[in-house]
């Protein structure tokens, strides 16, 4: 799935669900205009249909596109704000993307509840200097593989779509252009507010005692229960 058969993946939708977000994020881009695009990006999410999605297009770049030399702390800050605004938004999320994803954009693609990638992904975690770039994209590896095979994926130059997806980081791979629709469709019961609550579970259980998440977790489960009982009354 290349960038040019995704150029107009809104408006080519076969079949376009309302809610549905499309938003490019260009590997050219400064972190800024990304933090913009991102926060944007989620905002209209927000105010769309209450079963609505983010699709976040990630237009591939180079091996040079990293992480800017000029960057002061506080933008990395707002940085890391927006893109953990993806992980907590009340839609669901999905992530396109094909070619060489470096810096930033590998933080967007990690974050998404859906991750598609194209034949020729490969996600560059190595920086300017030849180490992996310090921020939360370590800690969504070590949450998401664990920190034995975070360690591994940290030691490779990159990891190619194949290598991917073994490792859960992407959820499929194609190179149909209308797949992200299909795929949508497929996903249709996570597309609602309380999708996001048993996301939101699932990513605090690793740092949350038994006894810290059982309420929340009841909580889920008695307004489920309720939500139940109501329709079998009204049945």
């Amino acid at each position: 799935m290349s960038a040019q058969t995704l150029e107009n993946l809104e408006n080519t939708a076969p079949d376009p669900t309302p809610g549905t977000v499309v938003v490019e994020l260009d590997a050219s881009a400064s972190l800024a205009e990304l933090t913009e695009l991102v926060n944007g990006a989620c905002d209209r999410a927000e105010d769309g249909s209450e079963h609505g999605a983010l699709i976040l297009r990630l237009t591939a770049g180079t091996d040079d596109d990293g992480w800017p030399a000029d960057l002061a702390v506080h933008q990395v800050n707002r940085w890391e704000r927006a893109v953990r605004r993806i992980e907590r938004l009340g839609a669901l999320t999905m992530t396109v993307a094909d070619g060489t994803l470096t810096g930033p954009l590998v933080d967007v693609f990690l974050a998404a509840d859906h991750r598609i990638a194209g034949t020729r992904l490969r996600l560059v975690l190595r920086d300017r200097d030849g180490l992996p770039w310090p921020g939360m994209t370590l800690y969504r590896l070590a949450h998401q593989l664990g920190v034995a095979r975070a360690r591994r994926v940290l030691l490779a130059a990159s990891v190619d779509a194949t290598e991917a997806h073994t490792a859960g980081l992407a959820d499929e791979i194609t190179s149909d252009p209308d797949r992200p629709w299909a795929a949508l469709a497929e996903l249709a019961p996570a597309r609602g507010p309380e999708f996001a609550v048993r996301r939101r579970l699932l990513l605090e259980a690793t740092t949350t005692t038994f006894e810290e998440a059982i309420g929340p977790h009841l909580a889920a489960c008695d307004r489920v229960i309720r939500r139940r009982g109501q329709a079998f009354r009204e049945d």
